[in-house]
This record gives C-alpha cells, sequence and structure tokens, in this order.
C-alpha cells in the first residue's frame, strides 16, 4: 500500500474534503458539496488562526482522510490547555485500514507538543461504531454533550 502522509489541509483539497463530510447518513443531511464557497471561507479562517489545525491524510495523491484540531487555552484544571478533534471523517475505501487510529495518534502527538493537558472529542449518540473506536484509543465517554442549533 502506498505511503500515507498527513499535512495541512489546502483549498485544493475542500471538494474532497466536502465528499467526505457528506458521505454518511448525517453529513448527507447537513454539507452541500455542490456549493464550495463556505467551505472555503472556513477553510481561510481556521488557517489564519494558529490554534485550529485542519489536516488532511494523503495516500497516492489522493486525500482519503481529514481532521480539525482546536487549541483551546482556558482557566479551568489550573488554566489548562486542552484541544478538541472535530470533523474525523476516511474515506469509504480506508476504513479498517488503520487510518483512523493513525490520525488520532496524530492529533494527540499534536496535542502533547501544545502543551494540551486533556484531549476531547464529541460524536454523535448514533455513531457506537465510532465509540468503540474512540474507547479502543483510550477515550472514555465522561461527560454528556449539549447542542443548541442556531
Amino acid at each position: 500500500m502506498p505511503e500515507l502522509t498527513i499535512r495541512p489541509a489546502t483549498a485544493a483539497d475542500v471538494p474532497a474534503i466536502v465528499a467526505m463530510l457528506a458521505d454518511d447518513p448525517l453529513g448527507a443531511t447537513r454539507e452541500s458539496p455542490d456549493d464550495l464557497a463556505p467551505y472555503l471561507t472556513a477553510l481561510k479562517r481556521l488557517t489564519d488562526d494558529p490554534n485550529q489545525h485542519v489536516v488532511v491524510a494523503v495516500r497516492a495523491d489522493r486525500v482519503v482522510g481529514t481532521l480539525q484540531l482546536t487549541i483551546v487555552p482556558g482557566l479551568s484544571r489550573k488554566g489548562a490547555t486542552r484541544s478538541i478533534i472535530e470533523g474525523v471523517r476516511v474515506h469509504a475505501e480506508e476504513r479498517g485500514s488503520g487510518l483512523g487510529t493513525r490520525f488520532i495518534d496524530w492529533a494527540v502527538e499534536k496535542s502533547r507538543s501544545e502543551n494540551c493537558s486533556l484531549v476531547q472529542l464529541t460524536s454523535d449518540v448514533t455513531r457506537t461504531d465510532a465509540h468503540r473506536f474512540y474507547e479502543r484509543l483510550g477515550f472514555s465517554a465522561s461527560h454528556v454533550g449539549f447542542k443548541l442549533q442556531l
């Protein structure tokens, strides 16, 4: 299997990223691959923020995964910095290849390098396979999350 590279996402990667975001039952209802303008605007804003890391996994010149890592300084936990993993997607053809584990390992190591004391993530309650995956990697379902649509 060709080598895998994890690197910062660029505007040229946006179509592949959006396609992966839309390629599941939840994403299909909230993503719009036919209009990339809002995604390009968002990527520019994220790229300009040093606390945001949007990365892609590339194999054989093809984007096969993506995730966003956000570094959040805080006052709680004695002024601890934490990180949040968001938007983890692995191309359907790569699932089961170990890419998801490599991605999360990358995010944890990046969090350590940013002096984070905690890595957190959320996962939709319907994603039971993802929950097992994260628990296998050492994450615990320690909190209940809430959202308010605006």
